[in-house]
């Protein structure tokens, strides 16, 4: 072998262990992904239930209630369709009706959406980068461009 044809060889094999190296990160982060869905997307995609999805719109106005053993039930709308969800815990101090929330969790059999995890905006001016683009593209975003 000559120089050159050593020095390819081992670039080639660089790239070969580097590639492989990158698909078994990407094959044990696949069960920690979670994708962002509106509730228009929910009801369009058929979301199998138990997938673990991150639901993000508005909290509709009216329809917070909370009970007794910390459980809170609010419906999320994106003024297109809603869907209703069910959170045991304790929300953030910026959650209210009519804001942008983030909901990370999963499709009950019933339908409802089982939340774990619940993001609220965190000043006037934030409202998460998918939420808003859902909220535009629904032709509703009333915020900063």
């Amino acid at each position: 072998m000559t120089r050159k044809q050593k020095r390819l060889t081992l670039i080639g094999a660089a790239g070969v262990v580097l590639a492989a190296a990158a698909g078994l990160i990407l094959f044990a982060l696949n069960d920690q992904i979670v994708f962002f869905q509106t509730p228009t997307d929910i009801v369009q995609k058929g979301i199998p239930h138990g997938q673990r999805i991150r639901l993000g719109g508005l909290v509709e106005e009216g329809s917070l209630r909370r009970s007794d053993d910390a459980r809170v039930d609010f419906v999320v709308t994106d003024t297109t369709s809603t869907i209703a969800v069910t959170y045991q815990g304790i929300l953030p101090d910026l959650f209210r009706e009519g804001q942008g929330v983030v909901a990370e969790g999963v499709v009950g059999p019933d339908g409802v959406f089982v939340a774990d995890n619940v993001l609220a905006k965190h000043d006037e001016n934030y409202v998460p980068k998918e939420v808003a683009e859902a909220l535009k593209d629904k032709g509703v975003w009333q915020g900063q461009n």
